[in-house]
């Protein structure tokens, strides 16, 4: 990544942080412009949209929910194994090549909104509104223990390298415990709202959560201290609730979304604001950095992604879907990255020209989750219409 050295030097003034707006991107990239329909086009409007819903790119799928899929999740080193969970209150466990189910998992008793494996992928763990993480053993899909929160989970994490798994909940309150054990490591108190976002950073070394009270912490996991706390009474930072948030691989930098539509570039080595983004008009709802360049994406209901430079602070591109984007995530290598919309679509852009590579249709509903393997070659989704499909780049 390129020096951020300019935007962190000791003395810059508070008049130094920048605010971008939308005169400040050089170009808007929609793939789905064109010339305005004639009266004919817009009568045939609903047909060729019924004929859409019968596109299928997938090349497998799994059909065992009965309810929306919100969470999806692919092994670490056996990345044909897929967890998903859902409105069903059930999570599985199967082959992407071939759309075997391996395991029903142990039952929740309401949804499940997050789903995740181990960093060697010997445990996975489904996170429920039940207020109930499950944890099971792969290889067998036995539960190896149940880890009870004090109320609803909202998202879970596991610790980039060890058998730790950290989890939000909607009393403001964050836990972690030791697994298979199940002993209680910390509980992080600080939020005074749900905690609407968080994860260990890529080191394991610290823990970043945003909430719904517009603040985010950033703790130590060993003593459960918070060492940086930032709220909307720095008229810098987000005066809204929390959405999203990312950590850049080098432990230093933090992209928070907010529900007013803008976003945060966040110092936590030395809790500068470094920057303001600002090209949304609508919550965003997903926000990543990306591994290859210095760049970032903020994705948000108003369905525009913003392509952001993290070095020079300014908008790069904006790319656009045809409703409220739900999810994106970057190429493990490459300055690639997909997005998950309400318009029943995949789409996989190129970060440096803002041109949409792919666009992949099957779903007939919103697509809630999404998860990529590592070579950006297969992306499995979860979508409201009970489904979880595969597609092949």
């Amino acid at each position: 990544m390129a020096n951020l050295a300019p935007a962190t030097q000791e003395g810059d003034t508070e008049e130094e942080l920048e605010y971008l707006n939308e005169e400040d991107v050089g170009e808007v990239i929609d793939d789905e412009a064109g010339e305005p329909m004639s009266e004919d086009e817009d009568e045939n409007e609903e047909g060729e949209e019924n004929q859409l819903l019968l596109v299928d790119d997938s090349i497998q799928g799994f059909f065992d929910h009965r309810q929306p899929v919100y969470a999806v999740a692919i092994h670490p080193t056996q990345e044909v194994i897929v967890m998903t969970g859902g409105g069903d209150d059930k999570t599985y466990l199967w082959r992407t090549d071939t759309g075997e189910k391996l395991f029903e998992l142990a039952q929740h008793e309401d949804s499940i909104i997050a789903v995740g494996f181990s960093a060697d992928g010997q445990f996975a763990a489904s996170g429920g509104m039940d207020g109930k993480v499950n944890v099971f053993t792969v290889a067998t899909g036995e539960l190896a223990v149940t880890l009870d929160g004090p109320t609803e989970i909202t998202w879970l994490n596991w610790h980039p390298r060890g058998n730790v798994i950290l989890a939000g909940t909607e009393d403001g309150t964050m836990w972690m415990w030791q697994v298979p054990s199940g002993n209680c490591m910390n509980v992080f108190s600080g939020h005074v709202d749900s905690v609407s976002c968080g994860q260990f950073a890529p080191d394991g070394k610290s823990i970043v959560s945003g909430s719904s009270d517009g603040s985010i912490i950033v703790w130590d996991p060993k003593t459960a201290n918070a060492n940086l706390r930032i709220t909307g009474e720095d008229a810098r930072f987000h005066n809204a609730p929390i959405t999203a948030v990312a950590i850049h691989h080098d432990n230093q930098l933090v992209l928070t979304g907010a529900q007013d539509g803008t976003a945060r570039l966040v110092h936590i080595g030395n809790g500068r604001i470094l920057a303001s983004f600002d090209n949304h008009s609508e919550s965003i709802e997903a926000v990543g950095f990306c591994r290859s360049m210095p760049l970032a994406a903020t994705g948000s209901v108003d369905g525009t992604i913003s392509i952001w430079d993290v070095t020079g602070l300014r908008l790069r591109q904006s790319v656009r879907h045809e409703d409220a984007v739900t999810q994106l995530r970057w190429h493990a290598s490459e300055p690639i990255f997909a997005s998950a919309s309400a318009d029943r679509t995949v789409k996989v852009w190129d970060a440096r020209t803002g041109e949409c590579l792919k666009t992949f249709r099957g779903h007939h509903e919103t697509i809630l989750d999404f998860a990529m393997t590592r070579d950006g070659r297969t992306i499995i989704t979860g979508s409201d219409d009970g489904t979880s499909l595969v597609f092949a780049i």
